[in-house]
């Protein structure tokens, strides 16, 4: 069977689904939902997915997490339980499973032999699973003020 060329269209939703997957990759996005999103069903995306990239969007989401946690892995101050949940694994067993079986050890070895070779200090975890999170607004802080809450309060004191 001779598979003919994708269209133009074709490999913009395509990479339009890698770029989804790229940049939510630790939420649970099913791959029903990627395939609606391309209109193909969800069988057909897997096979067009495959063909233009050389791999099944799971494994291309799989492999975009691993690289995530490689990068927490040595920049970072989080465990590895931490770590695992950042980039969208449920269970420690399947992450560290998938883990090595793409790197060839296990997180616990790949941080060890990173902190080895040196390199900068790691980010404490707080500051990682702040960005991670985001920052709390202003007004949710118990007596926080913005700008002009504080103007206010002293004019206030001053009149």
């Amino acid at each position: 069977m001779t598979s003919r060329p994708a269209d133009v269209a074709s490999l913009r939703s395509l990479r339009q689904a890698r770029d989804r997957i790229d940049r939510d990759y630790g939420e649970d996005i099913g791959i029903s939902a990627l395939a609606a999103g391309t209109g193909y069903s969800r069988e057909h995306f897997i096979r067009a997915f495959r063909a233009a990239y050389g791999q099944t969007p799971g494994r291309y989401r799989t492999r975009r997490r691993i690289e995530r946690a490689c990068e927490l892995l040595r920049s970072a101050n989080l465990t590895v339980t931490e770590i695992c949940h950042l980039v969208g694994f449920t269970s420690l067993g399947t992450f560290s499973t998938r883990f090595g079986e793409m790197t060839g050890m296990s997180p616990s070895r790949y941080r060890a032999q990173a902190l080895s070779r040196g390199g900068p200090t790691p980010v404490p975890g707080c500051f990682v699973l702040m960005w991670q999170t985001g920052l709390p607004a202003r007004e949710a802080v118990p007596g926080a003020r913005g700008a002009r809450g504080a103007r206010r309060a002293r004019e206030d004191s001053t009149s």
